[in-house]
């Protein structure tokens, strides 16, 4: 796997929006969580989502994957207005993927029939099904695990199983949820090596949410800063440390990555 080099950050010759949330206002219970917030995600780059617990992190995937419609705004993808539409189709028309922060396999299954069972969900040709579970175990090297129970297999390891399901449909965007989450740092490491071939190798938009701030920011080539339902930050992971509004909201004075 490719080492991972810190402040990361992919030249695009031409930058593409893939997806655009536009003047995005949304309220629970009248209480306002996101506030006429816009905010454009980039053909094949990995962007960092970053800030204190009920900002609009998660909102902000909810709104994506279609779980939550916004009070006001559009939700652009791949130049379709989504806004309206359901999940099941975001998902297929849009190629979606999303790795939950909990859950996402079957805990009694093995590790291969769990590659089975969604693969049978997404295609219908068994010779097709076999290459990509054949791909998948050879790309994430699954060989010596393919008949463990997933709830004997380690942390780490579970996440790569999810992220490998999640990859089943060939997404074009992969939504991850606190990937990094109570894991050691030998298995972030090799999680933070994963997105970043993912973005090589499969040309895939990556979005990542997490708050192990130092783990997201050295695999991200943009991150995002919310603070009270808005961006107060934006730009390359040097860019939003410095950032003044960053600092006081999110990092503190004394927060580096090195």
């Amino acid at each position: 796997m490719a080492v991972i080099k810190k402040f990361k950050i992919k030249s695009y010759k031409k930058v593409q929006s893939i997806i655009e949330l536009k003047n995005i206002s949304v309220f629970y219970n009248k209480r306002q969580i996101i506030e006429n917030l816009s905010l454009n995600i980039n053909k094949q780059e990995i962007l960092g989502m970053l800030g204190p617990n009920g900002v609009g992190k998660s909102t902000i995937f909810n709104l994506i994957t279609g779980l939550k419609d916004p009070n006001f705004g559009e939700i652009i993808i791949n130049g379709v207005n989504a806004t309206k539409l359901p999940i099941n189709e975001r998902f297929t028309k849009f190629k979606l993927g999303l790795v939950p922060q909990y859950g996402g396999l079957i805990h009694d299954l093995s590790l291969i029939d769990n590659l089975k069972l969604v693969s049978e969900i997404h295609i219908k040709e068994k010779e097709l099904r076999d290459h990509k579970i054949n791909k998948i175990i050879t790309q994430f090297e699954f060989e010596s695990l393919l008949m463990i129970k997933a709830k004997n297999l380690s942390g780490g390891q579970k996440k790569k199983l999810v992220i490998a399901m999640s990859l089943m449909n060939d997404p074009k965007i992969l939504l991850l949820d606190e990937p990094f989450a109570a894991l050691d740092i030998l298995t972030i490491k090799m999680l933070q090596e994963i997105i970043i071939n993912l973005q090589a190798s499969e040309e895939i938009s990556i979005v990542v949410c997490d708050h192990q701030a130092r783990d997201l920011l050295n695999c991200v080539d943009r991150a995002i800063i919310l603070s009270n339902g808005k961006i107060i930050a934006s730009g390359s992971p040097k860019e939003v440390i410095s950032d003044e509004d960053a600092k006081t909201h999110y990092f503190g004075d004394e927060f580096n990555i090195s």
